[in-house]
């Protein structure tokens, strides 16, 4: 019997290695990654360039903590940056860690307008963490069941929904920033018309607010863009990254622009792990590699290819409900909860996700292959469709 805490429903299967868009478990079962460890390993597996730095930063230094510079993480915020026209760059552990200091960060800045109780918009079926703030700020009431007391300041909107964040900045003088994700992972793969954060955008700016974008799923290649936000031409005010970002080592960043810049001062937040040479030098092999082989490119072309297959294979099925996403972040929406899928598709040999109960998600490797991405269409569009014969 496993000692572990019982916090995770897991899957009968423990996987031994891998190789690109390829894992083998235990038993030497081949099983191909529709989800890459939840949008996380952008390079697939054991990616030969990528390992090999990571072994060389290893013999030399994996940590040495933020009492000290540390170039590689000087070198990941400049590559950032340069990426995405934001001005700085805070590098932490995790998704939750990164949106723990945007609220953080909207607080000072609040308060620096002399505004005492700063409250940030959020969204409903978001999600941003499970520390009890980022919780605070999701809008899934299963995420936040029994963490009560919640953390205050925060005001929910309707997602997509410009009329119902004018009406707040009509009534609540409190406001200071939105946080809100270009793409909602958790909430179904649920996608904004192209002019939502245009709006968000002009809002934010009449307001004073800040505009802060969660793009730790969407974000570092997913959609065919470096960030999600580009598909639409604004720049945040604030951008929190993670996933896929280190390729499976641990690492998030809150990065700032325009009038969030230099609001955090020493002292304000930090982080013991954060940076570290070895998960900088991960992200700095992550960005350089995927800059060589063109995969934002790759991963629109593959995310095209998939949409296509659904469309073509399950679109005239009335239990499919929509098909969307961006890239390789894709939700196949049924009409029935299908969960059951998950295991279906296992047996099968395909890895996949089930979020918002009756979402089918895709987050492959940014390094699937145009034959990869055919198999997987052969496997799951079979099943989809014997499913909702059920």
């Amino acid at each position: 019997m496993s000692h572990l805490m019982n916090t995770y429903a897991r899957l009968p299967v423990a996987f031994e290695r891998g190789e690109g868009a390829w894992l083998w478990d235990t038993e030497g079962r081949r099983y191909l990654d529709g989800l890459s460890g939840i949008a996380v390993n952008t390079l697939g597996h054991a990616h030969p360039r990528y390992t090999a730095v990571l072994r060389a930063q290893v013999d030399k230094l994996i940590h040495v903590s933020n009492v000290y510079q540390i170039p590689q993480q000087e070198c990941l915020a400049d590559a950032l940056t340069a990426l995405s026209g934001m001005d700085e760059v805070f590098v932490c552990n995790s998704g939750c860690e990164a949106n723990e200091a945007a609220i953080k960060l909207a607080r000072m800045y609040g308060h620096s307008k002399g505004v005492e109780i700063p409250s940030v918009i959020v969204m409903e079926k978001s999600f941003h963490g499970r520390t009890l703030a980022t919780l605070s700020a999701t809008g899934n009431r299963k995420v936040q069941a029994g963490f009560e007391p919640l953390v205050k300041g925060f005001v929910r909107a309707p997602y997509d929904d410009l009329a119902a964040i004018q009406q707040i900045a009509e009534h609540n003088p409190d406001v200071v920033a939105i946080l809100v994700e270009p793409i909602q992972g958790e909430g179904g793969i649920r996608t904004p018309d192209v002019s939502y954060l245009q709006g968000l955008r002009k809002i934010c700016d009449e307001h004073g607010w800040l505009l802060m974008l969660d793009e730790v799923q969407s974000g570092i290649g997913r959609t065919g863009k470096w960030f999600a936000h580009q598909h639409t031409g604004i720049l945040p005010d604030v951008m929190t990254l993670a996933k896929g970002l280190g390729s499976g080592v641990p690492i998030g960043a809150c990065l700032t622009a325009g009038k969030a810049a230099g609001t955090f001062k020493p002292g304000n937040h930090g982080s013991t792990f954060g940076g570290n040479p070895l998960a900088c030098t991960a992200a700095l092999a992550t960005l350089e590699i995927m800059g060589q082989d063109q995969l934002l490119a790759h991963a629109s072309a593959i995310g095209d290819l998939l949409l296509a297959g659904f469309k073509q294979r399950l679109g005239d099925n009335p239990g499919v409900v929509a098909l969307r996403g961006q890239g390789l972040m894709l939700g196949i929406e049924l009409s029935k909860p299908c969960a059951e899928l998950v295991k279906l598709a296992l047996a099968q040999g395909l890895l996949i996700n089930v979020t918002a109960d009756s979402v089918v998600r895709l987050l492959p490797p940014l390094i699937l292959s145009e034959a990869e991405a055919q198999q997987l269409l052969d496997i799951l569009c079979p099943l989809i469709e014997e499913f909702l014969k059920s």
